[in-house]
């Protein structure tokens, strides 16, 4: 029983070791495709790293970039017009209207006097010739129409300072070129204001953005039924805002009346001629990775040369972003392949750390 025993243990032990010897030759070779084809999944580490003002350049031959699937595309110019988010109110012309009617009644006022002032003066050099004839009136009568002159002179002065305060009043409140407007006795632009038939338009603008050319038109809407649009065209700066919940510069534009009424709150819906379109290169996607919780991107300097550049003061927009820089339009930047660069950039310093 014991010899029976022993026999099996020992076919057993001989089974247990081809097993094992099998295992480890045809583990061999599963072990040595597993380390080519991880070998393959990473480049070349490349032989210089250099540190250049601050900026890391990268040196990867030609056929490992070509093993590696590093692709470079040349960057296209583009332009970049900032949506400009601003608001607007009609306003109410109620007490320009009643500034240009005393105005208009004080300058009414002013002829007359001026009339009087000439009349009291034509009167005045009358006695007095007569006075210095021989005496023919008597120099109290001289002296009481000179002082009649000088009242009505008085008059006159009063009434032309109280029309020059309107007019620094309408300026002040409405602007110069408003105020030109109000001071002429008739004007198209203000009879349409007066008659209802076109509204003024306060706008504010972010303090960033540029004055609005002349002649330039905008697209509004009420900020309760923004389908219902109209255009308003640029007609000058306002002197304030009447708006004190948003701070910036404030413009005037003129809109047909239609549905629009006094003291309805607005929105621009366009931003075209709110400002001049900026000039850069569009960056895509593919091309930017991630480092430090900031967007990069490698340039290629020359044909085995990669240089990783920040993007994080930049416009992202739809598909990648809007770069104003060192970089300009027809400049190689890497759009398949960063992220290996970066990987291998930083193994690379790694290994370093390591040595030292």
């Amino acid at each position: 029983m014991n010899r029976k025993l022993a026999i099996i243990i020992f076919l057993q032990a001989i089974i247990i070791v081809t097993l094992f010897g099998m295992l480890v030759f045809y583990g061999k070779d599963e072990y040595e495709t597993f380390i080519q084809a991880a070998e393959e999944e990473e480049i070349e580490t490349p032989d210089h790293i250099t540190l250049v003002e601050g900026k890391t350049l990268i040196e990867v031959n030609q056929a490992t970039q070509r093993q590696s699937a590093i692709i470079t595309s040349p960057l296209q110019a583009t332009s970049f017009q900032e949506n400009i988010l601003s608001y607007g109110k009609v306003l109410s012309i109620a007490s320009l209207i009643d500034l240009r009617t005393q105005y208009l009644t004080t300058l009414a006022d002013t002829q007359i006097y001026t009339q009087a002032v000439a009349a009291k003066q034509q009167e005045y050099d009358r006695l007095y010739a007569l006075n210095q004839d021989d005496k023919n009136v008597a120099d109290k009568v001289v002296i009481q129409a000179k002082q009649a002159l000088e009242a009505e002179k008085t008059k006159l002065a009063v009434v032309r300072n109280k029309a020059l305060h309107m007019v620094d009043n309408m300026r002040q409140h409405w602007g110069n070129r408003l105020a030109t407007l109000a001071t002429q006795s008739t004007s198209s632009t203000l009879d349409r204001l007066i008659k209802s038939k076109s509204v003024l338009i306060e706008v504010t603008l972010p303090f960033s953005a540029h004055q609005p050319p002349k002649g330039s038109r905008i697209t509004i809407a009420p900020t309760s039924a923004l389908q219902k649009t109209v255009k308003a065209t640029y007609f000058s700066a306002a002197p304030g805002n009447s708006n004190q919940t948003m701070q910036g510069k404030t413009y005037f534009y003129l809109a047909s009346a239609s549905f629009l009424r006094a003291d309805m709150p607005l929105k621009v819906l366009d931003y075209t001629t709110l400002g001049e379109a900026a000039k850069g290169v569009f960056i895509p996607n593919k091309a930017v990775v991630w480092y430090a919780g900031k967007p990069w991107i490698y340039q290629k300097t020359d044909d085995t040369t990669f240089m990783r550049l920040p993007i994080n003061n930049d416009t992202e927009i739809d598909d990648g972003w809007f770069y104003q820089g060192s970089l300009q339009a027809n400049d190689e930047i890497v759009t398949s392949g960063a992220q290996l660069l970066l990987s291998e950039e930083f193994k690379y310093q790694i290994t370093n750390e390591n040595d030292d």
